[in-house]
């Protein structure tokens, strides 16, 4: 044998004895607690939920191409085009109709063709209007088809169009036109010469239908703060109906009390002593109210949320499962934020779950205040949600998706990272138990929950909308209202209205309402809707017949008619209330999810006003209807400028139809009223903020399904409760030497201002 082979058996013999070495080291041991495990739950979806996702960069450019090549008329780029323009004012997805959906999903049906809702302005015609336009199918449009007679009973007219960007341009350059006619009153009274004044527009814009004449209030401007709550005292109202920019005009203005025809006559009043002032410094950027700059330095990082093993959820396309959920997601440009198809251990529970207006109605002593009722869908919801802080606004480990969108413009935009989802440890039990009695015990289970959430920024308010799925099959929605308040000039009687929260600035009172669309399907499509409370019965004690006693009994009823479901705001409503299915649980009760309702709203706008059924859906915390394909929405983002003649009133809506065994809408109202005071500066915390509701199994199982949970734990007296095998809650420490490796902070939400 030559000295090379007796080299390589060398060799082989050392490589066999090492990797014996190497299994019997590792034998027994267990897996690396930091090990990633992806999550347990079969995906079988199979795509189907894209028939519910927001149209691709790629379908909305397609689109306008399709537009511009087939409606016939010149379309200019609506970041460019004038009231007397033709454009395209917005693309989104068209949601198929829900019987078309469902056999898709459920019966093996065909693939409802994908499509575009397109929403055109036409000011370049003879009879100028709002056109809505379906058109399909994508990704390749070959057809259009005018749907705005269809959805609204007639044509939409052009008065009724949201405000864009580009009207908002010339509107500022009217008014500095006209300040510059005040010099000596503006360098008296804010030091300043009007360019360093920046506007805030109200709504609506009028008293009755066809008007479009807006008050805009003015405040100083400061660089990396808040304007909110630096208001100057002038206000100025402008007509802005007429197509021709040229022809708008000022109409009024407003200082400190008092009313003038122009701001030459505002000029004419100072030079003559006969106008009190009140003469303000320019704010300093050090020293300006409501800065959020830091005043100390960073301190020691606070606790920090992470999965030591990964991710325990699963997002895939629009689709997200955790632990027995699964749930479809998407925004809407107008609207906001909207789930479906939302499953609990493979059965539908909701249907649709969506946001549909946010309201805010202030009150003021100043015009521009004591007329403004937002009506938030009309300036876009979905479309002013940013990007989210990683670590603040959720945790820095969260999965971040892209939102895209086409509005006010012929290019898509991208809201970069504008929606998070992560699992959420609320540090308090979902359930426990400690037994000091007959046996001792312990047996519990941590409140971990899925959390979807999205925040919109709406000029000075911020909305935090979160979606959250439990393990014990309930639902919770929640929204918490930050940001700045909206200040009116302190003058007069200003604390008729609010509180004094600087030497100049008022914080005006004003109530926020929202409103929710909740398509339940329980154990089906077909459900009624029951209600459950107490009442107390005087009752002979059976064994002391001499004696009486107070007992609570349960009042069941079943409601008929969409009359007897309409719950009006803040009026006394049965404790529980559900959506029932005809189907038994194994004890024999209705299957059913229970709608409980967390809201301290404010008061509704007076039936009596002329244009409160354009917010007729604010009648109600709560209302059930029969859900139909021409009852989508509870509003219309054409209500803002013209509630008078509202294009979608929901009290319409209900009708007395009969809601026993129909396929059922729950309309939901949460709010509250806010009077701002001192401790609102610089910003409205969350904190006793967040209203919402939840939807809760209410014998739709035969017992909490979050006993099958791999997170139970549970321990006896007689057991080591130090041991890994006996108690999960051992095993953690091992995992403290998981923390992950953080990607780099990066921020880009300000490209798309």
């Amino acid at each position: 044998m030559n000295v090379k082979t007796v080299l390589i058996l060398l060799v082989l013999a050392l490589a066999t004895i090492f990797a014996l070495v190497c299994v019997l080291l590792t034998r027994g041991r267990a897996p690396s607690p930091c090990q990633h495990r992806p999550p347990g739950q079969e995906d079988t979806d199979a795509g189907q939920s894209l028939v519910f996702a927001d149209l691709t960069p790629e379908e909305l450019l397609q689109v306008v191409r399709y537009l511009r090549g087939h409606l016939g008329v010149p379309l200019v780029d609506a970041s460019r085009a004038k009231p007397s323009d033709n454009c395209i004012a917005s693309v989104a997805v068209q949601v198929p109709a829900k019987a078309e959906v469902l056999r898709f999903l459920d019966a093996g049906g065909a693939r409802p063709p994908r499509e575009a809702l397109a929403v055109l302005h036409f000011g370049n015609q003879p009879d100028p209007n709002v056109t809505e336009y379906v058109v399909g199918p994508l990704p390749t449009p070959a057809y259009h088809r005018d749907v705005t007679v269809q959805k609204y009973g007639g044509k939409v007219p052009y008065h009724r169009r949201p405000v864009t960007g580009r009207e908002y341009v010339d509107i500022n350059v009217l008014i500095q036109r006209e300040l510059r006619k005040a010099p000596r009153f503006l360098a008296a009274c804010c030091e300043s010469d009007g360019t360093d004044l920046t506007i805030l527009t109200t709504a609506p814009r009028g008293f009755k239908s066809g008007d479009r004449a807006t008050w805009f209030v003015l405040f100083h401007a400061v660089t990396g703060t808040g304007y909110y709550l630096s208001p100057v005292g002038l206000e100025v109202l402008v007509e802005h109906r007429d197509l021709h920019v040229s022809r708008w005009w000022l109409r009024q203005v407003f200082y400190n009390g008092r009313y003038f025809a122009s701001t030459r006559e505002l000029e004419d009043a100072f030079l003559a002593d006969s106008l009190e002032v009140v003469r303000m410094q320019k704010p300093r950027v050090d020293r300006v109210l409501g800065s959020m700059r830091p005043r100390r330095p960073p301190g020691s990082p606070g606790p920090l949320q992470y999965e030591p093993q990964g991710p325990r959820y699963s997002v895939r396309d629009n689709r997200v499962t955790y632990q027995g959920w699964s749930i479809t997601f998407g925004m809407d440009p107008n609207s906001g934020p909207r789930l479906f198809n939302v499953r609990y251990r493979g059965e539908r529970i909701v249907y649709e779950l969506s946001l549909q207006e946010a309201l805010a109605l202030y009150g003021s002593n100043c015009p521009g205040g004591m007329s403004t009722r937002y009506l938030d869908g009309s300036f876009g919801i979905g479309r002013f949600a940013y990007e989210l802080v990683r670590g603040l606004d959720c945790p820095y480990t969260a999965t971040y998706v892209d939102r895209h969108y086409l509005v006010e413009s012929e290019t898509p935009k991208t809201n970069q990272n504008s929606l998070c989802i992560f699992e959420h440890d609320a540090a308090l039990p979902l359930r426990r138990h400690f037994s000091d009695s007959h046996s001792s015990y312990y047996g519990g289970l941590r409140k971990n929950t899925l959390v979807i959430r999205t925040v919109s920024t709406l000029i000075n308010y911020d909305y935090i909308w979160d979606f959250m799925f439990h393990g014990s099959g309930a639902v919770e929605v929640r929204v918490h209202a930050t940001g700045y308040i909206s200040s009116a000039f302190f003058h007069g009687q200003g604390t008729n209205y609010g509180n004094r929260v600087g030497p100049h600035t008022l914080g005006t009172m004003h109530l926020h309402h929202i409103h929710y669309k909740v398509d339940l399907d329980v154990d089906g499509q077909l459900n009624s809707l029951e209600t459950q409370d107490m009442a107390y019965e005087l009752a002979k004690d059976p064994w002391s017949l001499e004696n009486t006693i107070e007992r609570p009994y349960l009042r069941r009823e079943r409601l008929e008619r969409e009359d007897e479901a309409a719950f009006p705001l803040n009026a006394p409503m049965p404790r529980y209330l559900s959506f029932a299915s005809p189907k038994p649980n194994k004890w024999g009760h209705p299957r059913s999810y229970r709608i409980q309702i967390s809201s301290f709203a404010g008061e509704h706008l007076p039936v009596s006003s002329s244009m409160e059924r354009s917010i007729s859906w604010g009648r109600y915390q709560l209302a059930v209807t029969q859900r139909k394909e021409e009852e989508p929405t509870s509003t219309s983002i054409y209500n803002q400028n013209d509630p008078w003649t509202p294009t979608v009133a929901f009290a319409d809506f209900i009708d007395n139809e009969t809601i026993t065994n129909e396929d059922l809408v729950a309309w939901i109202s949460v709010g509250f009223l806010h009077i701002p005071h001192a401790e609102d500066v610089p910003n409205t915390v969350t904190v006793g903020n967040g209203v919402g509701f939840f939807l809760k199994p209410y014998n739709y199982f035969n017992e909490d399904p979050s006993v099958d949970s791999p997170d139970s734990v549970y321990f006896s007296g007689e057991q080591d409760a130090g041991a890994c095998g006996a108690n999960p809650l051992a095993c953690l420490p091992p995992t403290a030497a998981c923390a992950p490796h953080l990607p780099p902070f990066r921020y880009g939400g300000f490209l798309n201002l």
